[in-house]
């Protein structure tokens, strides 16, 4: 191997990597991390996606998912049967203990992914 091969295969193996990463996801992680914004109710817009997707709400509230989109989604929180919409539809829980709680549309969780952090009032 010369000299002159190393930093063509130092960029190419950075772009490899690169590429391998970001089709992990790797990158879009910070995006999951999202500022919880306070409200109870949360749109499944024409997009594949929650909107808000990180959402803040004091313990005993209840939490609505509309479902604007024309296909069928679902809210699955961990321990708790999937909440299913078909387009037009809304879906509730009451968050009765503190914490966080990560959920998925079961039906497309690549995609569509939120949270709701539940604090003491």
């Amino acid at each position: 191997m010369t000299v002159r091969s190393r930093p063509a295969l130092v960029v190419a193996a950075f772009i490899l990597v690169s590429v391998a990463v970001a089709a992990c996801g790797g990158w879009a992680a910070a995006d999951a991390e999202a500022t919880p914004v306070a409200t109870t109710t949360v749109d499944l817009p024409t997009s594949y996606r929650f909107a808000p997707e990180a959402i803040t709400v004091t313990t005993g509230a209840t939490v609505t998912w509309t479902n604007h989109d024309n296909f069928t989604h679902n809210v699955a929180l961990e321990g708790v049967a999937p909440l299913t919409m078909a387009p037009g539809e809304l879906a509730s829980h009451t968050f009765a203990t503190p914490g966080l709680y990560p959920y998925v549309c079961s039906l497309h969780p690549k995609d569509m992914t939120g949270s709701v952090l539940v604090t003491e009032p």
